[in-house]
């Protein structure tokens, strides 16, 4: 009897979704096609739909006002040709993404002449995509309208300019989306032209497992929201988990400023575990801590510059919560840095850390290395400020200088203790396989984008994607696909195989952690099925059928 309960629900179930996926459309864009440009699809998209760019090829610049779904988000994917990608160029803004659920990957987008890509949306993706000579914002999150982004596998360079203008610039409405996310991973962001490399108003970043290099200013800065965008610093606390990256300071200046610049501060909670400081300015900080915060804390980070040495954190300009508040665990730092907070503890002083090759920008500890199984697990915040949802351990490596492919993130080795920095010595560089580079991370206050993941913790709002495996997951009502052990091929999907922003085969999502962010359990995947010993042979029948019957009928449009 449970046997034909479970059939009947999963039938009813899944009838529900014949509508979507059988009226989802793919359209096909480039100069041999019906469509031109992406102009001429922008009204006609509806959830579910994916568009197809030709590359090789340059477009104008497009707004997309019309919203996918939470379970069917609207696809935009360049398909390379001659292996190049598609190009957007020019414009005020080249992409304008006004509607929530939407996945961009595959493109190069460069020249806007305010934005390259402009976010004022929720639940958006941007994957596999190179953003580059942008004369002013390379990505911009409008201090209203933006919810939840996840960005991953992309490359940005050449853009910013003076100090107001940067390469990666995000924001979130705490008004309009409590709880939003952003969530940037699998990243290389180098050379800017101006500003910051990576600039963050948003409710809660996670910035995990990217190579940051090349800014005139900060490489990372995370800090409140802006009065004059019409959101009070005062609404919601900003918090910040920053986990296995490798940030490179070529001039002197601060490596990361938290709390505020002046404008909003966040009065919020920060956690930098297992990343890697590499700095080559004898002024150079690590930590500038200014404007309101509430704690900070450091833990398995190395610290380190060839021939000299830089100071660890600056705190002239903090204004602390309730006193200062630093917790440190098992870093690495070069002899003679200053500034060393005397609330660390079991910190590691030495001339070097061991790197395989630092001369060629390879910072993994060789055999032998003072990193070596040295990192501290668990890591402990200061008492009464404890960072919510963290990633426990970091799972995934950072690219090395370098635009890597989507689902090919090296994932960590755990030989049962934790190397110090962004690199584990531990049985070499692992097997990407089809997805698990997409997970990593904790998600933790709302929206997210996407599907679900494995790793991480989730916590916290509403998330559009799915439950997360392996991490504690509290709070956020997910509705996106829940995976663990997802796939991805562009995405962050913690295991199968998903071409970008369709997953279709097991709902990735964007991280190991979060029951949040991801991106997505999207358009016909998603859907694992576990059935008790009755019910499982029917039931896997059952739902092939009704897939492939779905899939049969879903529309393609003329080329």
């Amino acid at each position: 009897m449970s046997g034909r309960v479970t059939l009947m629900a999963l039938a009813g179930g899944f009838a529900s979704l014949i509508p979507s996926l059988a009226s989802a459309a793919t359209y096909q864009v480039g100069p041999t096609r019906t469509y031109r440009d992406l102009g001429a699809i922008a009204a006609l998209v509806s959830p579910g739909d994916v568009v197809e760019v030709d590359g090789g090829a340059t477009y104008p610049a497009v707004r997309f006002t019309r919203p996918g779904d939470a379970g069917a988000k609207i696809t935009i994917r360049g398909l390379k040709v001659g292996g190049r990608r598609p190009i957007l160029n020019g414009g005020t803004n080249t992409i304008d993404a006004s509607a929530d659920h939407y996945v961009f990957e595959g493109l190069e987008i460069t020249g806007g002449g305010s934005r390259c890509f402009f976010h004022h949306a929720d639940d958006i993706t941007i994957r596999d995509s190179v953003i580059h000579d942008c004369p002013k914002q390379g990505l911009l999150g409008a201090d209203n309208d933006s919810g939840s982004l996840l960005l991953e596998y992309s490359e940005f360079y050449g853009s910013g300019g003076g100090d107001r203008d940067h390469q990666i610039y995000m924001a979130t409405d705490e008004s309009a989306h409590p709880g939003a996310v952003f969530r940037m991973q699998f990243c290389y962001v180098h050379d800017g032209n101006g500003g910051n490399n990576v600039k963050s108003r948003a409710e809660r970043n996670e910035i995990y497992y990217n190579w940051i290099e090349g800014a005139y200013y900060h490489e990372l800065e995370l800090i409140g929201p802006d009065p004059d965008g019409g959101v009070s610093a005062s609404l919601r606390r900003e918090d910040s988990d920053v986990v296995g990256n490798v940030l490179v300071k070529r001039r002197d200046f601060s490596f990361v400023r938290v709390g505020g610049d002046g404008t909003g501060e966040t009065n919020g909670r920060y956690r930098f575990v297992n990343n890697t400081f590499i700095g080559f300015g004898s002024g150079s900080t690590a930590f500038r801590i200014f404007d309101g915060v509430d704690s900070v804390e450091m833990h398995n980070n190395v610290f380190w510059r060839d021939g000299g040495a830089f100071n660890i954190t600056r705190t002239a300009e903090a204004s602390w919560v309730a006193g200062e508040q630093i917790a440190g665990q098992n870093n690495f730092v070069v002899t003679g840095a200053g500034a060393v907070p005397s609330a660390w503890t079991s910190t590691i002083t030495g001339a070097s850390p061991g790197f395989i090759d630092a001369s060629r920008d390879d910072f993994r500890p060789a055999a032998g290395s003072a990193l070596v199984d040295e990192g501290a697990l668990p890591t402990t915040s200061p008492p009464g400020h404890e960072f919510p949802a963290p990633l426990p351990r970091p799972l995934f490596h950072p690219p090395r200088r370098t635009l890597i492919a989507p689902g090919t993130a090296e994932p960590r080795p755990d030989d049962g203790a934790l190397d110090i920095g962004a690199y584990e010595l531990a049985g070499g560089p692992g097997t990407p396989d089809g997805g698990v580079g997409g997970s990593g991370g904790a998600s933790s206050g709302g929206a997210s984008s996407g599907g679900a993941s494995s790793g991480g913790a989730s916590s916290g709002g509403a998330s559009s994607g799915g439950a997360s495996s392996g991490g504690a997951s509290s709070g956020g009502a997910s509705s996106g696909g829940a995976s663990s052990g997802g796939a991805s091929s562009g995405g962050a999907s913690s295991g199968g195989a998903s071409s970008g922003g369709a997953s279709s085969g097991g709902g990735a999502g964007a991280s190991g952690s979060s029951g949040g962010h991801g991106d997505d359990a999207q358009d016909d995947g998603g859907c694992a099925v576990r059935a008790g010993a009755h019910g499982a042979p029917h039931t896997l029948v059952f739902t092939a059928f009704i897939l492939a019957l779905a899939l049969a009928r879903r529309r393609r449009l003329p080329a």
